[in-house]
């Protein structure tokens, strides 16, 4: 049983999980430290303001898909305030046959698009009726090929698929990687009726928090980092924990660069990190996790002072894959979002590489902007291609796919943490990886040690 007097837990990362995690231990009371490998917190979220634009590099954007992040914001509402998308993000594009095609949104643009085929649109009429799967591993290409048809797959879930994980829907099992659509199909029998069903039952007014509107803060994502430092406090945050490894002895950990003992330790590194990390967990269970695949990513910051081109007037476009272009798409963050570029300019994100195409992340700086500068202008009808910002950033551990080794490594998550109490291995190797994931899982990891400080 543990008690105040023995409960100090080591934070591994000053990411979003883990600052959302130490947020909510000090709110509580509880000490713990944040050990930090970089100089400086926010793991790949930071903003950059320059030549008039403000941009991010990492994630632009978040989504209020959970109460967690609403309530999150609404602690921090003193230090950071939160920024909802206007009207033009509801809307999707998607690349087909050299233009971009609205993604539809009800009945009658579903009826009218050209993405998919008249077959599958009648297809889809028998959704409701099908079967439900009983293969809890597998592929979301193969759920959806089941229920909705070839070109839902090549021209729906497939680009989103490259907006979200960068990935392959073959490659993705559904039950991890979209929990929410293997449940709809097990729970409710249909994506359709599920759908239809779970809008018709009551919310309560904490439900009503998570909206799914897009969202950032005021000035960039970086200032919900600085809130959260701030809540937080420095002197429980250290940088430049380079070299960073933990013993165990006695149910207690000892990290390699300080004289502390703790109670408990929060890993929300990546799976790479884990075996430099605790030397002493079981290689063969490491092993189970670091299995798992991450996307080969290269973001590019565009900007420009005056557009010429096609009217942003979405979110973003989406390339599927099928199409063969060089980009995986472009957010519109100009479009949606106040003061992110001058009047009359735009702000654009643009994605390459991913899991099918790793072989971009060897490629040049000089490259990389020959391929964009041919993508946008042919894209979007752009007059000429010269930009006032022009940036590369380069993840070669983007984000991690959620495939078939899902069920070993979490089995191989679980089993760790039994055999070493205390110890709890977080981070976007499971529970999802947006925004809303990484808020939501800090404060569920936060929660545990909480209800353990007040047990007598």
């Amino acid at each position: 049983m543990k008690n105040k007097e023995n409960i100090k837990v080591a934070v591994v990362g000053a990411g979003l999980t883990g600052l959302t995690t130490a947020f909510y231990l000090k709110k509580a009371g509880v000490p713990f430290v944040v050990f930090e490998k970089a100089d400086r917190p926010g793991g790949v979220i930071q903003t950059h303001r320059e030549k008039g634009f403000t941009f991010e590099s990492g994630p632009n954007s978040g989504i209020l898909s959970k109460p967690e992040v609403a309530e999150l914001l609404e602690d921090l509402k003193d230090d950071c305030k939160l920024e909802v998308a206007d009207e033009t993000a509801k809307a999707r594009w998607i690349w087909k046959k050299d233009r971009w095609i609205p993604l539809p949104s009800g009945l009658i643009s579903g009826i009218t698009t050209p993405l998919f085929s008249a077959s599958d649109k009648l297809r889809l009429l028998g959704e409701p009726f099908r079967k439900k799967g009983e293969n809890p591993n597998e592929s979301l290409a193969q759920l959806v090929l089941r229920r909705m048809g070839k070109s839902f797959l090549d021209y729906a879930i497939d680009p989103f698929i490259l907006g979200i994980y960068s990935g392959d829907p073959a490659l993705l099992v559904t039950k991890y990687a979209f929990p929410k659509l293997y449940w709809l199909e097990q729970d409710y029998g249909s994506f359709i009726g599920g759908t239809i069903k779970k809008a018709r039952e009551p919310k309560t007014e904490r439900d009503k928090k998570a909206t799914k509107e897009i969202f950032s803060v005021e000035g960039g994502l970086s200032s919900m980092i600085d809130a959260l430092v701030k809540n937080i406090g420095e002197i429980n945050l250290r940088l430049n924990c380079t070299g960073l490894f933990f013993s165990q002895k006695n149910n207690k950990f000892f990290p390699s660069l300080s004289d502390d003992e703790f109670s408990h330790v929060i890993s929300t590194t990546g799976a790479h990190a884990l075996e430099e990390l605790f030397p002493f967990l079981e290689k063969e269970k490491l092993e189970s996790i670091a299995k798992m695949d991450y996307s080969k990513v290269i973001q590019v910051s565009v900007g420009f002072n005056k557009w010429d081109g096609v009217p942003l007037n979405a979110f973003g476009g989406l390339v599927p894959f099928i199409e063969q272009r060089n980009i995986l798409g472009a957010l519109f963050l100009s479009s949606f979002f106040k003061n992110k570029a001058p009047d009359n300019g735009a702000l654009l994100s643009v994605f390459l590489g991913g899991i099918r195409k790793l072989e971009f992340a060897e490629f040049s700086d000089e490259k990389i902007l020959k391929i964009v500068e041919q993508e946008l202008t042919e894209m979007f009808n752009l007059k000429t291609f010269k930009p006032d910002l022009l940036k590369i950033y380069r993840y070669n551990h983007a984000i991690p796919q959620y495939g078939f080794e899902s069920e070993e490594k979490l089995k191989a998550i679980n089993e760790l943490e039994k055999e070493n109490p205390g110890l709890l291995l977080a981070g976007n190797i499971r529970d999802g990886i947006g925004i809303a994931d990484r808020i939501n899982q800090g404060k569920t990891m936060a929660t545990e040690i909480i209800k353990l400080n007040h047990e007598e």
